[in-house]
């Protein structure tokens, strides 16, 4: 078996279907391979995507089938599990303020050790398993982040959460010619310090991949979750929200659940500053990247500029 073959296997999209239905899945692409032709994609990967063996695999066919097709994806991971685990691993302890992992200087070293010698190295190797395009690269190298402290408010009060940031500038130039050498860029979310560079942030990865995306000029920001998109009246499942408005999504930002509000604030900060499409998608399926990207209705949340809102089910306003 040729590694095409084996490729599309991996897929296992058409061997329930006859020949019709196989060409009309692939003449359902046409249009958005037309579209996308040539353009960026920055995907947040997390959640269930990167725990699941399975969903790791498909997640890594998804970035290789976009970039052979002409689409350039982008990758930015965090790393919140596999960063628990081994701190747990080493005896050391950790908590969190208002969602925020507090990030002591060994915590840290953690934190840097787990992102890019454990994550990004995994990624890399289940992309260039079918051709060697990945690469992986921190948000140390060349500049690419930079990030003062963080210091997040509660009842009027600043608090100390140690060594975690706020990304501030974006240099993309060596993510730029990963992407004009034909490769796909595999980011770490963690960033020097603007001021002093021999201080190192734990970054959050939704907020990363939103600058990102913004630097790069992408069309598409996609961010993996566990759950199948935005509800707009949590936890009636039956009431995910299929296309909302940026501005109608901001009057909804107070009401969100603790989870979900960095994911939009990313969404909203790369639509403000002109990514066309921000996608909220379940990283629970199986190549919901490719989902999103070539199907007729896409799937999870999609957000554009505007005030419009639109249920799953049809209902709008």
């Amino acid at each position: 078996m040729s590694e095409y073959e084996q490729f599309c296997c991996g897929l296992d999209v058409h061997n329930d279907l006859n020949s019709r239905q196989k060409a009309e899945v692939l003449m359902e692409m046409l249009p958005w391979l037309q579209e996308f032709a040539g353009r960026r994609v920055v995907i947040k990967y997390g959640g269930n995507a990167m725990i699941n063996d399975e969903l790791k695999k498909c997640f890594a066919q998804d970035m290789v089938f976009l970039r052979q097709v002409g689409i350039y994806p982008i990758v930015v991971h965090g790393g919140g599990p596999q960063i628990s685990a081994m701190l747990q691993q080493l005896g050391i302890e950790t908590e969190f303020k208002e969602g925020f992992r507090v990030t002591t200087p060994e915590v840290m070293n953690v934190v840097r050790m787990v992102l890019t010698g454990q994550v990004s190295r995994e990624l890399v190797g289940l992309i260039n398993a079918h051709k060697s395009y990945a690469v992986g690269v921190s948000g140390e190298d060349g500049g690419l982040f930079s990030a003062v402290k963080k210091m997040p408010v509660v009842n009027s009060q600043p608090q100390d959460i140690g060594l975690v940031g706020d990304i501030v500038d974006v240099d993309a130039s060596a993510v730029e010619d990963l992407i004009t050498a034909g490769r796909i860029p595999v980011v770490s979310s963690v960033a020097p310090g603007k001021n002093d560079a021999t201080e190192v942030y734990n970054v959050n990865a939704d907020c990363a991949a939103a600058a990102l995306a913004t630097a790069v000029g992408a069309e598409k920001l996609i961010i993996l979750t566990d759950v199948e998109g935005l509800y707009a009246n949590w936890p009636d499942k039956s009431s995910v929200v299929s296309c909302i408005g940026s501005e109608k999504l901001r009057k909804m930002l107070p009401e969100l659940q603790t989870g979900m509000r960095p994911k939009i604030e990313a969404c909203l900060k790369a639509i403000d500053e002109g990514v066309q499409y921000a996608h909220i998608i379940d990283g629970r399926e199986p190549h919901s990247v490719l989902n999103e990207i070539f199907t007729r209705n896409g799937i999870g949340t999609m957000i554009v500029s505007g005030n419009e809102m639109q249920m799953r089910n049809g209902c709008g306003e």
